[in-house]
């Protein structure tokens, strides 16, 4: 992989940003399936302050049923990646942008975050939205298609240039033991889906506790 040796030794150089917290944001799997509700209120209980709801080519109505057995006292913490009008419906936080070039709803008022897929992304869109996501830091290990995009010498050098901030956080392949590598290159936030999903089998278990104490874990990782 591109971000190793190096990005660890530029980790020890800059080691004095490590006591920055760091935004945890905590995206869906791209399926629904049958314990998600439980396991989504569950991570909120445990303290999860963002989630993005992120089911490509999916039936809103889907998305609407899995709302609907949330509690909705955490619907202010919820980001829709489609079907925009779940915002206004269900009072959620915000609506996100999967492409730069996507327009917005016609009228839409509200906080909009977006995914950059290259670095000459981010000064615009960081301008146009609360916070933007930068992709593809790692190999995804969610969807194995989305490969590594990006090297250590042009995050580091993005870093310099103040295009990789606190309102920039690094997405695809993220993991507990990356994020510090993350922090280091000043991402003020991650992006995590796999690892914490990989954590519990949607065909052969009902009972998610590893999934829930890898989230506290990841927690403790960013802050």
């Amino acid at each position: 992989m591109f971000l190793s040796e190096r990005m660890i030794n530029f980790a020890v150089e800059t080691r004095t940003t490590q006591s920055t917290k760091m935004k945890l944001i905590i995206m869906t799997k791209a399926t629904f399936f049958v314990e998600e509700d439980k396991i989504i209120t569950s991570l909120f209980d445990e303290g999860m302050e963002a989630l993005h709801l992120y089911k490509p080519g999916s039936e809103p109505i889907y998305s609407e049923r899995l709302l609907t057995l949330l509690p909705d006292e955490y619907y202010s913490k919820i980001v829709a990646h489609d079907h925009f009008y779940l915002k206004e419906e269900y009072g959620l936080k915000g609506i996100h942008l999967n492409n730069v070039k996507d327009s917005l709803p016609i009228g839409f008022k509200g906080q909009v975050s977006m995914t950059c897929h290259s670095i000459e992304e981010l000064h615009d869109a960081k301008k146009a939205s609360k916070y933007v996501f930068l992709k593809t830091i790692f190999d995804s290990q969610s969807n194995p298609e989305d490969k590594q995009t990006l090297d250590y010498t042009q995050l580091k050098e993005a870093a310099k240039k103040g295009l990789i901030d606190k309102h920039v956080y690094a997405m695809g392949g993220i993991n507990i033991d990356n994020i510090r590598l993350c922090r280091e290159l000043g991402f003020g936030g991650v992006v995590i889906c796999g690892d914490l999903w990989n954590k519990f089998n949607i065909h052969h278990e009902a009972d998610y506790k590893d999934l829930i104490q890898h989230f506290q874990r990841l927690r403790k990782a960013v802050s």
